[in-house]
């Protein structure tokens, strides 16, 4: 909020008609009144007189009335440049405004020098310089001012690397003090050191948590900040337990991290600000700071909402717990954690990585978001950290401030010589979207200082309701390496920004096109400051005639123009200051050409004439009315049912047929007498008598020889020797007789093969004869052994 609104507001909550300055002439006047009522009032006599409290009361301002404008207004002027030494005139000048100028201006230091300044300056080593100390030791009546004064003071401040306070003023501070508690009303102290000799100092104490425990026993702080090399005590936690109003907490030490500071923080009911520094931790570190904020949330029964027990006896089972918060989160009846429910401001400082895990775990309602981030970011965990930034605080983010930290600062003095290459880091805005309550956006990085007109494009539409952005406008860009962004890439921002009134961007101003010069939407009204930086120039006269068209209200422009600073260009300062000089000649030349623009007559009012008629509108009524009386009628009907005596035979028709199933049968006789032929042969040297052992053969008339005895006994050895040779050689006869057998069939396929070739076309186109196997002689059946049927 600027320094003007404040004001308004303030000037807006009096409820009067008068503005500041009628009130100050009517202060000035009152004043007046009243001295001349003072000097007339010596002149009369005594039963004239009246009291000093009426003439008190006539000179105390009208703004004074209101305690919360006269703050608001007395911090305007704290923050405008040279505020304290504005204050400090007002409070010596004017008695009324002296008290709340001095609260105001006491309110908050940022060092103790003040404080030392306060003693007779007989006592200081050097009067211009208190921090150097004291030349002896104050007595009583030298505590009178610093006890006067330390009552205004809530907020104090001590960095030990400014090096501009002796450390034997401490000491001085805790024997010589005249009351326990120099400071009764302190409610932030912040104690910033590099050596443990430095945090002792902070109470004069040997142990921190001596320091605390004696801190949270007798004073309520709203702020706590401890900044150490050291890590915390271990019983950090319990030592400020019962400071559960504070409103602001800044933990930059070891052991920040810990489940128990984390459950400590997230107990806290009116935070409200929380800095945290994640550098060189590692992402479950990170996660570990939230292990314990809900230890007694009842998640441990089946029927919570974040329970992973189904209640029923399984080894492995899904899990249900993000899809039960999705689910009453739509519905609305997901409760509350309980944790960070008023943090409106977070500071993070680390990795960007880490800064991701931390946002994911939290559900706030962030107002204002601080990042210090190692530069340059990985890309991919940068759009991860965008993306979640927009998902989770876009309709409440306000402000958002990225700078680099300390030691990515070196990139840019490295980067600042002649012989360092030129820029080309890139933090791409191409993520953001729906930031719709987002007024304030710097981004203030050494190294990823290259923007590209699809940034600005998308950052225009995703913040309508921008009013202040800075884009590196330090960043420098040596030749011939020419920034990406042109002065017309500007113009989504004065489409879609219709709020925006500070611009800090390095950009390469080249003359517009004449489609842009003859758009009225580019035009904006609300831009008043413009910070080019070491911005590029090349046509005064062109970039002139653009910028009144793109801001033709534009108060300030602003760029290096010191020859001694790095990577200063003295030809384009020198175009600078030529549009500088050009610009507001421009501007009055539009905004006089634009009064002779005649505004249309309003249409005229087309009279209509009209005439008063009087109308009977009294309704005729008629009464009427209807007999409904039912007529009845009696009936009777007489009925008898007529009987029917029906007899039915039901005998059975019977017929008898008869079916000869005698199968026919039919005798065929079959004469199936063979031919046979014997042949005998006779292998003995005697006579050879022919016998016919045949019963029913016919005799031939041969006469009967019978053999001689010897030839029946040769012959009955020789039929010995035989069968004793048959019964030797039985297994090899069988085993050629069942080859004889295979062969026989074989041979009996081969001929039956070679007759069907022999008979095809091809066969007898070579010539080949058939060839005839006559079959083999079977064995004989005697027809006597043949039964004859009868």
């Amino acid at each position: 909020m600027s320094q003007s609104s404040i004001i308004d507001n303030a000037l807006d909550s009096l409820r009067r008609r008068t503005s500041l300055r009628d009130s100050l002439r009517i202060f000035r006047s009152s004043s007046k009144d009243s001295i001349k009522s003072t000097k007339s009032a010596k002149k009369r006599p005594s039963s004239s007189y009246q009291p000093y409290a009426v003439y008190e009361q006539t000179m105390f301002p009208i703004i004074l009335r209101d305690p919360e404008a006269t703050t608001k207004l007395l911090e305007a002027i704290l923050d405008s440049p040279n505020g304290r030494r504005s204050l400090s005139r007002l409070a010596r000048t004017c008695r009324a405004f002296a008290d709340p100028a001095l609260d105001v201006l006491w309110r908050e230091l940022d060092s103790i020098i003040p404080i030392i300044g306060l003693f007779p300056g007989h006592l200081l080593k050097k009067t211009r310089k208190p921090g150097m100390g004291l030349s002896r030791l104050p007595k009583d009546d030298d505590w009178k001012a610093i006890i006067k004064y330390s009552e205004r003071i809530q907020r104090i401040a001590y960095d030990e690397s400014a090096n501009n306070i002796a450390p034997s003023i401490f000491s001085i501070l805790e024997e010589c003090r005249p009351t326990t508690y120099i400071l009764p009303r302190l409610q932030e102290l912040t104690w910033k050191v590099d050596t443990p000799a430095a945090l002792d100092r902070c109470a004069q104490i040997p142990k921190i948590n001596d320091f605390l425990a004696d801190m949270a026993s007798r004073t309520k702080l709203k702020g706590f900040s401890f900044i150490s090399p050291t890590s915390l005590p271990d019983a950090f936690t319990e030592l400020l337990a019962a400071q559960d109003g504070l409103e602001k907490v800044v933990l930059v030490a070891p052991g920040a991290l810990s489940p128990g500071v984390g459950r400590w923080v997230a107990a806290l009911p009116h935070l409200k600000h929380l800095q945290l520094d994640l550098t060189g931790r590692s992402p479950i570190a990170v996660e570990g700071f939230f292990d314990d904020i809900r230890p007694r949330s009842g998640d441990s029964t089946p029927s919570s909402i974040g329970s992973r027990d189904s209640g029923v006896f399984s080894g492995e089972e899904l899990d249900f717990t993000e899809i039960r918060k999705s689910a009453l989160r739509l519905t609305g009846d997901l409760p509350s954690k309980g944790s960070f429910t008023k943090l409106r401001k977070l500071q993070l400082t680390g990795e960007v990585a880490n800064i991701a895990v931390f946002l994911k775990h939290l559900d706030s309602i962030l107002v204002h978001l601080e990042l210090v981030i190692e530069d340059p970011p990985d890309n991919a965990d940068w759009q991860d950290l965008s993306e979640l930034i927009c998902d989770r605080f876009a309709a409440s983010l306000q402000s958002l401030r990225i700078t680099a930290t300390p030691s990515s600062r070196f990139a840019d003095l490295v980067r600042s010589t002649s012989r360092a290459e030129p820029p080309t880091g890139r933090l791409s805005l191409e993520k953001f979207s729906g930031l719709s309550s987002l007024a304030r956006l710097e981004v203030d990085l050494p190294e990823s200082v290259v923007f590209t007109p699809a940034d600005i494009e998308t950052l225009a539409k995703a913040c309508p309701k921008l009013e202040i952005l800075k884009l590196c406008a330090l960043s420098r860009f040596p030749p011939p390496h020419s920034p990406k962004l042109s002065l017309e890439s500007l113009a989504p921002l004065m489409v879609h920004c219709k709020r925006l009134h500070t611009l800090a961007v390095v950009f390469h101003a080249t003359s517009g096109s004449e489609k842009l010069l003859k758009s009225q939407e580019v035009s904006s009204p609300s831009l008043l400051r413009l910070h080019v930086g070491h911005s590029w120039a090349n046509d005064p006269l062109q970039i002139s005639i653009l910028l009144s068209h793109l801001a033709p209200r534009l108060e300030l422009l602003k760029w290096f123009q010191e020859k001694n600073r790095v990577g200063f260009i003295e030809t384009h300062a020198k175009n600078w200051q030529t549009v500088s000089e050009t610009l507001p000649h421009l501007q009055a030349l539009r905004s006089t050409e634009k009064s002779f623009i005649v505004a249309p007559a309003p249409p005229q009012e087309v009279i209509i004439e009209t005439s008063e008629k009087g109308v009977d509108a009294t309704v005729s009524t008629t009464s009427q009315g209807v007999l409904a009386q039912v007529e009845l009628v009696d009936a009777e009907a007489q009925f008898s049912p007529v009987l029917v005596s029906v007899e039915i035979e039901a005998t059975t028709d019977h017929s008898e047929i008869s079916i000869d199933a005698t199968t026919p049968t039919e005798e065929v006789a079959v004469l199936a007498q063979p031919e046979t032929v014997s042949t005998a042969v006779s292998a003995i040297v005697h006579p050879v008598f022919q016998d016919s052992f045949s019963s029913t053969s016919k005799s031939e008339g041969l006469p009967i020889h019978r053999p001689l005895p010897s030839a029946l006994v040769l012959s009955s050895l020789m039929s010995l020797l035989s069968f004793a040779y048959r019964c030797a050689t039985m297994p090899v006869s069988l085993t050629s007789r069942i080859l004889h057998f295979a062969l026989s069939r074989l041979q009996n396929i081969t001929r039956t093969t070679e007759t069907n070739s022999a008979q095809s076309p091809n066969s007898s186109t070579n010539g080949e004869a058939p060839t005839h196997i006559a079959p083999e002689p079977t064995e004989s059946i005697p027809l006597e052994t043949l039964q004859v049927r009868q």
